[in-house]
């Protein structure tokens, strides 16, 4: 067992690990529940948190110096899979050549994906959660305006769910 344990690690093996990075340890040492993930190909550091302890993490992550929601938006992973509510923040400052960057995910049950809206740390999350909402179903609590953008009123379905089915009297066709 213990020549086991003073053998070093393959090169390759190594490489796989993957480090927490600074907005994950930062996260960490000030005692905030979430997992970090793979960065994405640019470096970007992604981290997962569940929907109890989006509020606390993203007024933290404001606090931390992320000052501008650039992105958010949903992800289908798939039928019968989980949907992902994305938050990509940077901190933008006077003196940022390249701004730090940060990609929250909040991954949410198909049957009822519900998390708390992040309006009232980012104004830009206003017609972003109401895109969500109207493409992937989405319900963003506490958003002032949880309706509609794109699609009509009447629309049923969530057209950008990989599991979406056209309804037959919305058929371009029709329009004719």
């Amino acid at each position: 067992m213990a020549e086991e344990e003073s053998k070093p690690v393959p090169a390759e093996k190594e490489e796989s690990l993957v480090q927490a990075g600074k907005v994950s340890q930062w996260l960490t040492e000030n005692g905030f529940d979430h997992e970090f993930l793979a960065p994405d190909k640019n470096g970007v550091e992604i981290i997962k948190v569940s929907a109890d302890f989006l509020l606390p993490t993203a007024t933290a992550l404001y606090a931390y110096g992320f000052n501008y929601l650039q992105c958010q938006g949903g992800i289908d992973l798939g039928p019968g899979q989980e949907l992902v509510s994305m938050y990509h923040l940077i901190k933008v400052g006077d003196n940022s050549d390249r701004p730090e960057e940060v990609r929250v995910k909040v991954f949410l049950p198909r049957e009822n994906p519900v998390v708390p809206s992040v309006y009232w740390i980012w104004k830009t999350a206003d017609w972003q959660e109401r895109e969500s909402y109207d493409m992937f179903g989405i319900i963003y609590e506490g958003h002032p305006n949880l309706k509609r953008l794109l699609m009509p009123e009447d629309w049923v379905g969530w057209p950008l769910r990989k599991d979406y089915i056209s309804p037959d009297f919305y058929e371009l066709q029709d329009a004719y």
